[in-house]
């Protein structure tokens, strides 16, 4: 399976005292960015909130986003759960909805217990369980657990078993990964201010939170890299990275919405717990998109923030 390309994590927009799912923000969203170059989109991933949304709710975000994108781009589905039954359930869901691929997060809450040979056992039954190929999903900040390079060369061999997001910026991680897993294997990246030397050292792709709200640059970044203009490529990376840094380590979930809502998508605010990004926030998320090019801001946005837009002319 051809994973290569650009994929948005897609943040799930809520509304209302009830926080219940915005469906018509969602469907907006969806539309404006099928019109870039992205290869296709992520739904309830991390920055998707997705332990914060229930099945039911999980299953209509799958079905009102599959139904909006043609078939010549794909849909991955986060179906990661805590048990190996409930994740094998959802990703049998998300299949039944069309989905390409599900994104299956490492289970995390019993560390001590999560050893190599549970990884192996819970992704092979999740990949013999659904008619989606699987994706597996590593994310050693978020959840505290590492997936062993030879767990996942072990995985690899499995054939509903078709790739890997690594969200973490350790190139020697992700250089491991491509080295040690088969050709049509193919290795994601989630780490925004690394994409570059990620391309670089054999990575397909990635499953950026910038692509989130600069879809355009990041598939620049990408092409550069795929027509060997490594220069320019490395250039726009370190133009990229101060936005990419803020939109996910400083500001996280709530920082990525806020900068949905100032280039003009549907952000809102998180679920609760989470809470929304304070005013300071918000200025130093427009300081960074007003330094990479002025034309991303909605005037109304600045007018909001008290700016002018010729102070940063």
């Amino acid at each position: 399976m051809d994973l290569s390309g650009v994929y948005p994590p897609i943040p799930t927009p809520f509304s209302g005292v009830e926080e219940n799912i915005d469906f018509v923000a969602l469907s907006s969203n969806v539309d404006r960015w099928l019109t870039t170059g992205i290869r296709g989109l992520v739904v309830l991933g991390s920055n998707g909130e997705a332990p914060l949304v229930d099945d039911r709710e999980s299953d209509a975000v799958i079905d009102t986003v599959r139904g909006r994108v043609a078939d010549s781009r794909l849909v991955i589905a986060g179906t990661g759960r805590e048990s190996t039954k409930a994740a094998v359930a959802a990703s049998q869901r998300a299949s039944g909805l069309g989905v390409d691929a599900v994104l299956v997060r490492t289970p995390s809450i019993f560390k001590a217990q999560t050893t190599s040979q549970a990884f192996i056992d819970h992704y092979t039954a999740v990949a013999e369980g659904s008619q989606a190929p699987v994706i597996l999903y590593n994310f050693t900040a978020l959840t505290g657990v590492t997936l062993p390079v030879e767990v996942v060369a072990s995985l690899a061999e499995h054939p509903n078993i078709v790739g890997m997001k690594e969200s973490g910026p350790d190139i020697g991680y992700v250089s491991a990964l491509v080295d040690q897993t088969p050709d049509d294997f193919s290795v994601l990246v989630g780490s925004a201010p690394t994409f570059y030397a990620s391309l670089m050292s054999g990575a397909v792709g990635g499953i950026l939170a910038l692509a989130v709200v600069v879809p355009d640059e990041c598939v620049e970044l990408f092409d550069l890299v795929q027509s060997f203009e490594y220069e320019r490529a490395r250039v726009l990376q370190r133009r990229l990275t101060p936005l990419a840094k803020l939109v996910t380590r400083v500001h996280g979930i709530s920082g990525l919405k806020a900068a949905l809502d100032l280039v003009g998508y549907v952000g809102g605010d998180p679920r609760f717990p989470l809470t929304a990004s304070n005013q300071d926030a918000r200025i130093e998320l427009t300081e960074a998109f007003m330094s990479l090019d002025p034309e991303l801001i909605l005037r109304s946005s600045l007018g909001d923030l008290g700016y002018d837009l010729y102070f940063f002319q």
